[in-house]
């Protein structure tokens, strides 16, 4: 894809977006829904990032058994971080559809 046709193609997603501000009339809560979807993209992201720590943990430990306490606790530090992102995503849906 050339430059030019990515140059227009984003111009063409910014000028667009006002026609998505007008009223909504056929009833849907769009909040609703997109904040399913958020929750769901954030799972998946906070399920995949896990899945890769932990194999790189056992990975660390595999390769060098001495240093399992301290990878086992890096490890544990990072999940409660990955873990706190969904969270973080789960009170703001909270807070924009109630």
């Amino acid at each position: 894809m050339t430059l030019k046709k990515v140059l227009f193609l984003i111009a063409l997603f910014t000028l667009a977006t006002p026609m998505f501000a007008q009223g909504n009339s056929n009833g849907a809560n769009w909040v609703a829904i997109s904040a399913g979807f958020s929750m769901a993209i954030a799972a998946a992201g906070c399920g995949i990032g896990q899945g890769k720590a932990i194999a790189s943990a056992c990975e660390g430990i595999a390769r060098n058994p001495g240093a399992a306490t301290a990878i086992r606790g890096a490890l544990i530090l990072g999940l409660a971080l990955i873990e706190s992102l969904a969270l973080y995503v789960l009170i703001i849906i909270f807070i924009k559809v109630v």
